[in-house]
Protein backbone atom coordinates (compact mmCIF):
# COMPACT_ATOMS: atom_id res chain seq x y z
CA UNK A 1 0.00 0.00 0.00
CA UNK A 2 1.04 3.62 -0.35
CA UNK A 3 3.57 4.80 2.25
CA UNK A 4 3.14 8.39 3.60
CA UNK A 5 6.53 9.55 2.26
CA UNK A 6 6.33 7.58 -1.01
CA UNK A 7 6.67 9.82 -4.07
CA UNK A 8 3.53 9.86 -6.18
CA UNK A 9 4.69 9.49 -9.79
CA UNK A 10 1.65 8.00 -11.51
CA UNK A 11 -1.32 9.98 -12.77
CA UNK A 12 -4.75 8.41 -13.07
CA UNK A 13 -7.19 9.85 -15.60
CA UNK A 14 -10.90 9.17 -15.33
CA UNK A 15 -13.97 10.55 -17.09
CA UNK A 16 -16.52 11.94 -14.63
CA UNK A 17 -19.72 13.92 -14.92
CA UNK A 18 -19.85 17.66 -14.30
CA UNK A 19 -21.92 17.07 -11.17
CA UNK A 20 -19.35 14.62 -9.72
CA UNK A 21 -16.55 17.06 -10.58
CA UNK A 22 -18.35 19.83 -8.68
CA UNK A 23 -19.11 17.52 -5.75
CA UNK A 24 -15.43 16.54 -5.50
CA UNK A 25 -14.34 20.18 -5.58
CA UNK A 26 -16.92 21.17 -2.96
CA UNK A 27 -16.03 18.28 -0.64
CA UNK A 28 -12.28 18.87 -1.01
CA UNK A 29 -12.75 22.56 -0.28
CA UNK A 30 -14.84 21.85 2.83
CA UNK A 31 -12.16 19.45 4.11
CA UNK A 32 -9.30 21.80 3.26
CA UNK A 33 -7.56 19.31 0.99
CA UNK A 34 -6.86 19.20 -2.73
CA UNK A 35 -9.13 17.23 -5.06
CA UNK A 36 -6.15 15.01 -5.85
CA UNK A 37 -5.60 14.20 -2.16
CA UNK A 38 -9.32 13.62 -1.63
CA UNK A 39 -9.55 11.16 -4.54
CA UNK A 40 -6.32 9.41 -3.46
CA UNK A 41 -7.66 9.00 0.11
CA UNK A 42 -11.01 7.73 -1.13
CA UNK A 43 -9.28 5.14 -3.31
CA UNK A 44 -6.98 4.02 -0.49
CA UNK A 45 -9.92 3.69 1.91
CA UNK A 46 -12.01 1.85 -0.68
CA UNK A 47 -9.64 -1.12 -0.53
CA UNK A 48 -10.14 -1.35 3.23
CA UNK A 49 -13.92 -1.15 2.83
CA UNK A 50 -13.93 -3.94 0.24
CA UNK A 51 -11.74 -6.08 2.48
CA UNK A 52 -14.13 -5.46 5.39
CA UNK A 53 -17.14 -6.38 3.27
CA UNK A 54 -15.48 -9.64 2.22
CA UNK A 55 -14.59 -10.45 5.85
CA UNK A 56 -18.14 -9.61 6.96
CA UNK A 57 -19.57 -11.83 4.22
CA UNK A 58 -17.38 -14.71 5.31
CA UNK A 59 -18.45 -14.16 8.93
CA UNK A 60 -22.13 -14.23 7.92
CA UNK A 61 -21.55 -17.51 6.09
CA UNK A 62 -19.79 -19.04 9.13
CA UNK A 63 -22.58 -17.85 11.40
CA UNK A 64 -25.24 -19.28 9.07
CA UNK A 65 -23.45 -22.64 9.26
CA UNK A 66 -23.37 -22.31 13.07
CA UNK A 67 -19.57 -22.21 13.21
CA UNK A 68 -19.01 -18.89 15.01
CA UNK A 69 -15.74 -16.95 14.99
CA UNK A 70 -13.21 -19.39 16.42
CA UNK A 71 -15.16 -19.58 19.70
CA UNK A 72 -14.84 -15.86 20.47
CA UNK A 73 -17.74 -13.49 20.79
CA UNK A 74 -17.04 -10.17 19.08
CA UNK A 75 -16.46 -7.21 21.36
CA UNK A 76 -19.20 -4.67 21.92
CA UNK A 77 -18.60 -0.94 21.73
CA UNK A 78 -18.48 0.31 25.31
CA UNK A 79 -17.87 3.96 24.44
CA UNK A 80 -16.00 6.46 22.30
CA UNK A 81 -12.63 8.13 22.88
CA UNK A 82 -12.06 11.48 21.17
CA UNK A 83 -8.69 11.82 19.46
CA UNK A 84 -6.73 13.77 16.88
CA UNK A 85 -6.15 11.51 13.89
CA UNK A 86 -2.58 10.78 12.83
CA UNK A 87 -3.84 9.00 9.69
CA UNK A 88 -6.72 9.68 7.32
CA UNK A 89 -9.86 7.77 8.31
CA UNK A 90 -13.45 7.26 7.23
CA UNK A 91 -16.43 7.67 9.54
CA UNK A 92 -18.02 4.24 10.08
CA UNK A 93 -21.51 5.78 10.13
CA UNK A 94 -21.68 8.43 7.39
CA UNK A 95 -18.50 7.60 5.36
CA UNK A 96 -17.17 11.15 5.79
CA UNK A 97 -13.46 11.40 5.08
CA UNK A 98 -11.56 12.45 8.19
CA UNK A 99 -8.19 13.89 7.18
CA UNK A 100 -5.03 13.51 9.23
CA UNK A 101 -4.99 16.14 11.98
CA UNK A 102 -8.78 16.34 12.33
CA UNK A 103 -10.83 15.19 15.32
CA UNK A 104 -12.48 11.81 15.45
CA UNK A 105 -13.66 9.29 18.00
CA UNK A 106 -12.36 5.72 18.31
CA UNK A 107 -14.54 2.86 19.57
CA UNK A 108 -13.53 1.48 22.96
CA UNK A 109 -14.41 -2.21 22.87
CA UNK A 110 -15.64 -4.32 25.78
CA UNK A 111 -14.97 -7.94 25.04
CA UNK A 112 -12.30 -10.44 24.14
CA UNK A 113 -11.26 -8.95 20.82
CA UNK A 114 -10.76 -5.64 19.03
CA UNK A 115 -13.05 -4.81 16.14
CA UNK A 116 -11.28 -5.01 12.78
CA UNK A 117 -11.01 -2.60 11.16
CA UNK A 118 -11.11 -0.14 14.02
CA UNK A 119 -14.34 1.82 14.20
CA UNK A 120 -14.01 5.62 13.92
CA UNK A 121 -16.75 8.28 14.06
CA UNK A 122 -16.69 11.86 12.84
CA UNK A 123 -17.61 14.62 15.35
CA UNK A 124 -21.09 15.01 13.77
CA UNK A 125 -21.98 11.33 14.20
CA UNK A 126 -20.57 11.35 17.74
CA UNK A 127 -22.80 14.34 18.56
CA UNK A 128 -25.71 12.41 17.03
CA UNK A 129 -25.16 9.62 19.57
CA UNK A 130 -25.53 12.18 22.32
CA UNK A 131 -28.73 13.48 20.78
CA UNK A 132 -27.22 16.90 20.09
Amino acid sequence: MNQPDEKKERVLHARISDSLDQELKDRASSLGVSVSNLVRNVLLNAFGLVETAVKDGAEVARSARGEGAAGKAPGQILGWQKLVLNLNAVCSTCNAILPKGSEGALAVVDGPQQLEPRVVLCPGCLDGLRGE
